[in-house]
């Protein structure tokens, strides 16, 4: 081999060897998540979404979870950052509070997406969410037709959050049509049983004639459930949200919760992570990406074979 030769393949064999740049080096994108909860089966789905399409596409998650603290969320959020991940994923624990995190994000050029919930405040490039104002509507339909037009209604909420605002709007938006029903009580149920057990129990008491109440999720409609048995409200019409399966099986047994407002949360964590794909290929995904919604009824849980166990 000639002198010339050799020279080539040495400059060639140190040109590999050299140590590649931090950005080079870390081929796989990194996502941190920061989940609102994994207590609710919503919430376990939508984290299988997310981890069967980050497979796919071969990034690496980092999944935490806010457990309803503002305050946790935002130090997660804070951490992704010390770890420069190339995007975050939230479900926002407060919609207002949590724009400051976000506006550290964006300060750091790290892109944001919410799924969910969304946030006020901050630089969003997609938030994927079901189209919860749909599904308020969807609930207050199938209330008005249940309860003959007319009777008084309660609503069991949790204001903090883009995602029930926009549920409880769509209901009161498609309940008004009805002028034989009303609206006459809303109380914060913060989402969760216990909480949503004690505002209904207070909301029976004030209004021990209601004819129907509009749960904001199944956490809430299952404490409300507990609360009307325990008041002997053997007439009342309780309409959840999220078609979980300890929801479903009381849907099914006749009680009174009677229907669901059925969310796609695999999906919603699918496409966040396609969203998040599409804006690390240069594109522009849609600012808001919704996903539909259906009510299903004791009929509907029969058609699908019964309710699930899991």
């Amino acid at each position: 081999m000639s002198r010339s030769a050799l020279l080539v393949l040495l400059a060639a064999s140190l040109l590999a060897c050299k140590p590649k740049d931090a950005a080079s080096d870390r081929a796989t994108k990194t996502i941190g998540v920061s989940l609102l909860t994994r207590e609710h089966d919503f919430y376990r789905q939508l984290e299988r979404g997310l981890r069967d399409e980050a497979a796919k596409r071969g990034y690496k998650l980092i999944i935490t979870t806010g457990d309803f603290d503002l305050a946790k969320q935002q130090s997660e959020i804070d951490n992704f950052l010390v770890q420069h991940v190339d995007a975050i994923v939230v479900c926002p624990t407060d919609t207002k509070g949590i724009a400051p995190a976000i506006e550290k994000a964006n300060a750091a050029n790290i892109p944001v997406f919410t799924a969910d919930i969304a946030a006020q405040g901050g630089k969003v490039v997609s938030h994927v969410a079901s189209d919860n104002v749909a599904g308020g509507r969807l609930a207050a339909e199938y209330v008005a037709k249940a309860i003959g037009g007319k009777g008084n209604v309660g609503i069991i909420s949790q204001p903090e959050l883009q995602s029930v605002i926009d549920r409880e709007s769509g209901f009161r938006e498609a309940i008004a049509k009805y002028p034989g029903i009303h609206v006459v009580a809303a109380i914060n149920g913060a989402g969760v049983r216990d909480r949503a057990l004690r505002a209904a129990d207070d909301m029976f008491q004030a209004h021990p004639d209601l004819a129907a109440v509009f749960a904001i999720n199944d956490e809430t409609a299952l404490g409300a459930l507990s609360s009307a048995e325990t008041h002997g409200l053997k007439n009342l019409v309780i309409v959840g949200y999220d078609a979980a399966p300890e929801a479903l099986k009381a849907i099914a047994g006749g009680t009174q919760l009677k229907a669901d407002v059925a969310q796609q949360p695999n999906d919603i964590g699918h496409r966040t992570v396609a969203a998040i794909a599409a804006h690390f290929a240069g594109q522009a995904p849609p600012a808001v990406i919704a996903v539909p919604v259906r009510i299903i009824d004791a009929d509907s849980v029969r058609a699908m074979g019964g309710a699930p166990t899991t």
